[in-house]
């Protein structure tokens, strides 16, 4: 175990994201929140996962779930590695996963650890807890990812708890700055999360290459992280609205195709990618190539031939109840005639094996569970295999808020 992950708020899809691009066998996961990855902290593309919250290490690994078994080993123990932390004041966080612990009593071993580091003559302040974990914003508000800041994980598995430090968390200022301060929005057509459009990209992606893996521990503290750019890949986005997943694939370094029926949005798209490559630092490698046009994908026969095709495809209109059955089946057959058509249009253009990520509709019905497209019951006989994980279900590759109605159903396949 080298390195370990807090996945998001739909763990499932960290998960499936993290085995895509490592490996299953590389892949453990702690509860329903974490995971383990066999990967060198140094290789690990945080940046790049759309379903991961945190990175950390892993500091120990305790044969015991006994919370104030926990509390006393914190205590014994924490003193010992404060004192290979950089002097000054200490800025400490306590998170805790799995746990049936309110945040007063997370933060009371809060408290408790300060008392003993104090003992040593240091000064510390402990961040206070709002909830039993802390969330990102608080752990950067709290500097607890900087030389003189802690923030320990306690995560329950099984019968033992393992005990992490932070390494970095999401950066959600930046992810903000994509998604909120874009300049051509359209609400109407709904806006994909940067996030989910990575975790999008990286089920489409497949397995990481080790060449491909970037040692960021190589590069100097002072120096800037190089912009990846991968010419072998080419990724085609056939729905691509706004340009969501053009822009967070470009940032990972992928020459990009981008297509949409509205001319509207290939504007919209394009004046996006502009304005993020305007940027003083922009994160796209300059040599990163995107083209964008307005095409149907069911017909359309696109230049180039696309290595990886990740997209968000039509959801239908929106529902703000649950729908009848009537109007149910009639946004049924809309999405499935565009999205079949599609695959059946894209089959002869690519090779066999191609991966594709397709964010395609659901629905929640009245009992809490989901109506699917007949799409998934046939899509062998289309030419096309489902990609299956060992860590996840089919049916858990569903991106929907509480409220919502229409849901993201994340479809993997591969070209036969």
């Amino acid at each position: 175990m080298q390195s370990l992950i807090i996945l998001g708020r739909q763990p499932k899809l960290g998960l499936a994201e993290l085995e895509c691009l490592y490996g299953a066998d590389k892949v453990h996961p702690i509860a329903d929140t974490a995971a383990a990855i066999d990967v060198d902290p140094c290789l690990l593309a945080f940046d790049r996962l759309g379903g991961a919250v945190k990175f950390a290490k892993v500091l120990d690994t305790l044969n015991t779930t006994s919370w104030d078994e926990i509390g006393r080993y914190l205590s014994q123990n924490g003193p010992k590695q404060s004192e290979k932390m950089p002097q000054g004041k200490l800025h400490l966080g306590i998170s805790a996963y799995g746990f049936n612990q309110s945040p007063k009593h997370v933060q009371r071993m809060g408290l408790q650890l300060k008392q003993a580091i104090r003992r040593t003559g240091r000064s510390v302040r402990v961040m206070p807890n709002n909830e039993s974990d802390l969330s990102s914003a608080q752990v950067i508000h709290g500097q607890l990812t900087r030389p003189n800041g802690w923030e320990i994980l306690i995560i329950k598995n099984n019968q033992q708890t393992v005990i992490a430090q932070t390494v970095k968390v999401q950066d959600i200022k930046a992810y903000a700055r994509r998604d909120q301060s874009r300049p051509a929005r359209d609400a109407k057509v709904g806006m994909l999360p940067p996030k989910l459009a990575q975790i999008i990209i990286n089920l489409a992606s497949g397995l990481l290459p080790e060449e491909a893996r970037q040692s960021v521990c190589d590069i100097p503290s002072y120096q800037q992280i190089p912009k990846p750019h991968f010419e072998d890949i080419l990724l085609l986005d056939p729905f691509c609205g706004s340009g969501v997943i053009l822009q967070e694939a470009a940032m990972m370094g992928y020459d990009c195709i981008g297509s949409d029926l509205s001319e509207r949005m290939t504007e919209y798209s394009q004046t996006n990618l502009d304005w993020i490559r305007s940027w003083q630092n922009t994160p796209i490698n300059s040599e990163v190539k995107i083209d964008i046009l307005s095409a149907d994908a069911t017909t359309y026969r696109w230049p180039k031939q696309p290595t990886v095709i990740a997209s968000e495809t039509h959801l239908g209109r929106p529902f703000s109840s649950i729908p009848k059955e009537a109007a149910l089946k009639e946004v049924q057959a809309d999405c499935e005639r565009i999205i079949r058509n599609f695959l059946s249009n894209i089959g002869p253009q690519i090779k066999v094996g191609t991966r594709i990520c397709l964010a395609i509709p659901a629905w929640r019905l009245a009992n809490g569970e989901f109506a699917h497209l007949p799409l998934l019951d046939s899509i062998e006989v289309i030419g096309y295999n489902r990609v299956s994980f060992r860590h996840v279900l089919d049916e858990q590759l569903i991106y929907c808020r509480p409220e919502q109605i229409v849901a993201r159903e994340l479809l993997v396949i591969s070209k036969q």
